[in-house]
């Protein structure tokens, strides 16, 4: 990710944050094909919706871990499997195998949007040097996967029931909002077991976390101030969204500049 430094957040509370709220990450790993299918492509991504750890939560700069489950028939998932089998031991794979090489995970914040010159009321008419953009906000994890794909292995077992459980608790809870939430026991056991063998487990331990909020924050506050009335006159809830955010990113920057940290914490999450 290109990160000019008045777009990256290297805040680990924040960006931590920002996954909890943006759970659907993008898995992408490079891995040689050693399948007998040859038309497997080498780099292969996958929307996951992942759990976040932290084995210390009072660490405010602790690394977390991901935790996701994708389908057995999905190709990205056939080719973890191969290189696990191809490369592990039977130990190894019945105890979690951790891939050789790094993987990606890549989380979007849910408001973006293309932003028109017309927005930038202060340039514009006095030099006419503007161009459009897209504003936009995500945060990159990079780590080592360890695998779970032996289903006759109690390890693969332990790991999916705990992993579909936390997911469906911090789904319906969190995301749904239910007092009364629906619970993997509430469908039959042994559909429940069938289904769970249609899946692999994967593990993320983070090595690398960053994150990019580009918010107009590189344009002039008047030309800011422009964008946000822009935004906010489209009249749509992405709309309202972008204009919130942009003005919020713009409160944060006219603090530092004042040299004041007052509310700077609320105001780095409303940027978020």
């Amino acid at each position: 990710m290109y990160l000019r430094a008045i777009h990256a957040e290297e805040s680990i509370p924040l960006l931590r944050e920002f996954i909890v709220k943006n759970p659907l990450g993008i898995l992408t790993t490079a891995i040689a094909n050693r399948g007998e299918n040859q038309e497997r492509s080498f780099i292969q991504s996958s929307h996951i919706p992942w759990v976040l750890d932290v084995k210390d939560p009072s660490d405010q700069n602790a690394l977390p871990t991901l935790r996701g489950h994708i389908a057995r028939q999905n190709p990205q998932a056939k080719s973890i499997t191969d290189e696990a089998r191809a490369t592990g031991s039977q130990k190894q794979v019945a105890e979690g195998y951790t891939l050789k090489d790094e993987v990606l995970i890549l989380f979007n914040g849910p408001a973006h949007h293309y932003v028109t010159p017309k927005f930038y009321g202060k340039t514009k008419p006095e030099t006419g040097k503007v161009v459009p953009t897209w504003n936009y906000s995500a945060v990159e994890a990079y780590g080592r996967a360890t695998v779970w794909v032996d289903h006759a292995a109690k390890e693969t077992t332990s790991f999916l029931q705990k992993q579909i459980r936390d997911l469906t608790d911090r789904a319906e809870h969190d995301i749904m909002g239910y007092e009364k939430s629906w619970k993997v026991e509430d469908a039959p056991e042994k559909y429940i077991e069938i289904m769970s063998k249609n899946i692999i487990g994967i593990e993320v331990e983070v090595t690398r976390l960053g994150g990019k909020s580009k918010m107009s924050q590189e344009m002039s506050e008047g030309d800011v101030r422009h964008v946000v009335d822009g935004f906010r006159g489209l009249e749509t809830d992405v709309g309202d969204e972008m204009a919130a955010t942009i003005d919020g990113k713009l409160t944060q920057r006219l603090s530092k500049q004042k040299g004041s940290h007052d509310d700077v914490w609320h105001v780095w999450r409303f940027g978020w």
